[in-house]
């Protein structure tokens, strides 16, 4: 798993990015966001997520808080 920080997220569109550690964004959607009831990220949030390949070029999988 990778690890990396909230750099912006949309509760109401339900995506966003993560700063990946090697300075890259990466694209996230709250279906990926393992919690329960609402699944939202809070900006510089930091979290562990998986890396697959989407539609549209990578994506987070599996996100979960660090904290």
């Amino acid at each position: 798993m990778k690890t990396g920080t909230v750099k912006w997220f949309d509760n109401k569109k339900g995506y966003g990015f993560i700063a990946r550690e090697d300075g890259k964004d990466i694209f996230v959607h709250y279906t990926a966001i393992l919690t329960e009831g609402f699944k939202t990220l809070e900006e510089g949030q930091p979290v562990q997520y998986d890396v697959v390949e989407g539609k549209r070029g990578l994506q987070a999988s599996n996100v979960t808080a660090l904290k």
